[in-house]
């Protein structure tokens, strides 16, 4: 009995109308995909515009509000109501602490100095320069 090719001329052509089809389908598919994921990237976006805008109309209502607008003066502007007494501290802790000291920190050398006693360094064969050192 004589053996059957395994691959007949109609199963040959079925395997290129099956590749045509699926290669005729791929770009398509492809573009689908691309566009469908630029809905969701422009969907975020919208979401996060319309957050930003309720932040807004929210610090808007604020600003309308008198009470709002007494603190903020009293905070940032140093503001005090008549009749008052107000005081304001001038030398605070942060300050205190260079200003007595009266030692500027050192400063930190340019960064092409540091890269040069860097490759200096190297060349002499010694481990790495710390700042401000030769």
């Amino acid at each position: 009995m004589a053996k059957r090719p395994q691959l007949t001329g109609r199963a040959a052509i079925l395997a290129v109308v099956v590749c045509a089809i699926a290669m005729s389908l791929a770009y398509p598919i492809r573009e689908y995909l691309a566009q469908r994921r630029q809905i969701a990237q422009l969907e975020q976006q919208q979401a996060q515009a319309l957050r930003h805008l309720r932040d807004l109309e929210e610090r808007a209502k604020q600003r309308d509000d008198p009470e709002f607008i007494k603190r903020v003066a009293r905070t940032r502007l140093h503001l005090c109501e008549p009749g008052a007494k107000c005081y304001v501290v001038q030398n605070d802790d942060a300050g205190r602490s260079t200003a007595k000291a009266g030692v500027k920190p050192a400063e930190k050398p340019a960064w092409y100095l540091t890269l040069w006693q860097s490759v200096e360094a190297a060349d002499n064969g010694r481990g790495a320069v710390q700042a401000g050192q030769n």
